[in-house]
């Protein structure tokens, strides 16, 4: 093989933090290789990863191969016992020089991510070949919920400072990103260690003041408790910040959420929901969704099914329960696996009369394209649309009339 390959598994922050592991272990010397970034947040997502390893051993004999990411931080024996590994590198780690530097006495370096207070410093310039830039504004968990081994593999939460993130935004825009994603582990979180607490929406309205050559922000997913009054009132007032929230709900069922350690009840999604959808009514709410959750009975599973339409939910990630280890939901009683799947089927069908419902109503409206081919790309609302014919080069932002809407996107004709 010739050059380095960066094999991404899991959220946006792991694709944005994919780019930096490419820079620091070319500056380490990796001109060659593959290196893993692993996820965890599922048993399926490592069972993945371990055999993305296999077969980039199986393509490249003579390889270096490196795992790091989620997955290795939180059992980076296991990855280490691998024979086709040749080196482990933790959460903290893969965003340094010396984590990829080679090591005669040791292939781990993997240290204490719970010790972890680092707020910055891996910023980066842009992403080749993206529309899009992520820009990783908090990183780590402070909560523990009951099904989540991330806290552990992500360890406490810290926030970029505001300086730097606008710095870093400012960055973003010279070198022809039109849109930038604001993204963490817990984003909402975001400024709870800072100096005077700033809020989630505090940190937008400055960005947003500070850098007006911006054209479109937008927020990666969210915990609906997270949404203070000073967030609402931007995504109802700042044209700018884009009308789409991926919310964080994983159930629709109160015993579920408490079982779950969740903050939030169904009563305050529904009254969220209709509150930002009063203000600004184009707005579409995606969701993280769990089927099967131990103990959830049918009954329990149908409140969260109807979620799904009573709250609108029109971009839906569903999830059949994995257990982790070392997670107290692991020891509940459990739903059988067959269960758990027929219940994410029904979710994702479940989805699927409220998508079509928004997308159609899309249909006869302006918008902006920020265009990823050039025939195609994502509206405010982040629904793709699809043109004719070319529209303009990748990366462009172009007006466009929505013409027809057609399965899981929009058809559009560039004004």
């Amino acid at each position: 093989m010739s050059g380095l390959e960066v094999i991404t598994f899991g959220c946006r922050l792991n694709a944005y933090e994919s780019e930096v592991v490419r820079a620091r272990a070319q500056a380490a010397g990796m001109s060659e290789g593959v290196i893993v970034n692993t996820c965890a947040v599922t048993g399926e997502a490592e069972r993945q990863a371990r055999q993305a390893i296999r077969r980039a051993r199986r393509r490249n004999p003579h390889a270096t191969i490196v795992a790091t990411g989620c997955a290795v931080q939180i059992d980076p024996e296991g990855f280490a016992a691998m024979p086709e590994v040749d080196r482990v590198v933790g959460n903290r780690e893969k965003l340094t020089i010396e984590g990829f530097a080679p090591d005669a006495h040791s292939r781990m370096a993997v240290g204490d991510i719970m010790a972890a207070r680092e707020t910055a410093g891996h910023l980066i310039a842009g992403y080749e070949d993206r529309a899009r830039a992520v820009v990783q504004v908090q990183n780590g968990c402070d909560h523990r919920c009951t099904f989540c081994i991330i806290p552990f593999a992500r360890g406490p939460s810290r926030s970029v400072p505001l300086g730097a993130l606008v710095a870093d935004v400012r960055a973003l825009v010279a070198n022809g990103h039109r849109e930038v994603v604001l993204s963490g582990v817990d984003l909402g979180h975001y400024g709870a260690d800072l100096p005077g607490r700033p809020s989630l929406g505090d940190a937008v309205r400055r960005l947003l003041r500070a850098v007006p050559e911006l054209p479109r922000l937008r927020l990666s997913s969210i915990d609906p408790v997270e949404i203070d009054a000073s967030l609402e009132r931007l995504l109802a007032e700042e044209p700018r910040l884009m009308p789409h929230l991926h919310l964080s709900l994983q159930a629709g069922d109160d015993m579920v959420l408490k079982r779950m350690k969740r903050r939030h009840t169904r009563a305050d999604v529904l009254a969220l929901c209709e509150r930002l959808r009063g203000m600004r009514p184009e707005i579409a709410f995606g969701a993280d969704l769990i089927a099967g959750f131990p103990t959830e009975t049918p009954a329990m599973f149908e409140n969260t099914r109807r979620l799904v339409e009573d709250a609108g939910l029109i971009w839906l990630h569903v999830f059949p329960y994995s257990p982790r280890p070392g997670t107290p939901a692991a020891r509940m009683p459990q739903v059988p696996k067959p269960e758990r799947r027929a219940r994410a089927a029904a979710l994702r069908e479940a989805g699927e009369g409220p998508r079509r419902r928004f997308l159609q109503r899309r249909v006869g409206r302006a918008t902006q394209v920020l265009l990823e081919t050039e025939r195609s790309g994502r509206d405010e609302c982040f629904a793709e649309v699809a043109f004719e014919r070319p529209a303009g080069a990748p990366g462009a932002l172009v007006q466009a009339r929505i013409t027809e809407a057609a399965g899981e996107r929009l058809i559009g004709t560039a004004a």
